[in-house]
C-alpha cells in the first residue's frame, strides 16, 4: 500500500515522501520506511506527536491505502496566548 510520510521542521517548509509498504503496517513502520527521523534529528530528542490525516493516533495505530502520516512539531505558543497578543498589538 502507498502511504504519505509529511513533516514541517518550520514555517513554509514541508518534507513529503511517499513510500510503498506491506498491508497491515503501522504509523511507526511508516515513520521508518520514510527515513524521516534521520533526515530530522530533532525528532530523535522527544516523543513524537504523530497523526493520521489530522487526528493524532499513535506509533501502533494500523495504515490504510492512500493515507497520509503526519508528524507535528511542538507549539511554541499557546493558540489563546497568541490570540490575546494579536488583539492588544491591534487596540495599542
Amino acid at each position: 500500500m502507498r502511504i504519505e510520510v509529511v513533516y514541517s521542521p518550520a514555517a513554509g517548509e514541508l518534507d513529503c515522501c511517499e513510500v510503498e509498504l506491506p498491508a497491515g503496517s503501522t504509523l511507526g513502520r511508516a515513520l521508518e520506511a520514510s527515513g524521516l527521523v534521520r533526515r530530522h534529528p530533532e525528532l530523535g530528542a522527544a516523543p513524537l506527536n504523530t497523526g493520521i490525516w489530522g487526528r493524532r493516533q499513535p506509533l501502533d495505530a494500523p495504515l490504510r491505502e492512500r493515507d497520509r502520516v503526519e508528524v507535528y512539531r511542538p507549539l511554541i505558543v499557546d493558540p489563546k496566548e497568541a490570540r490575546r497578543q494579536r488583539y492588544k498589538r491591534q487596540r495599542g
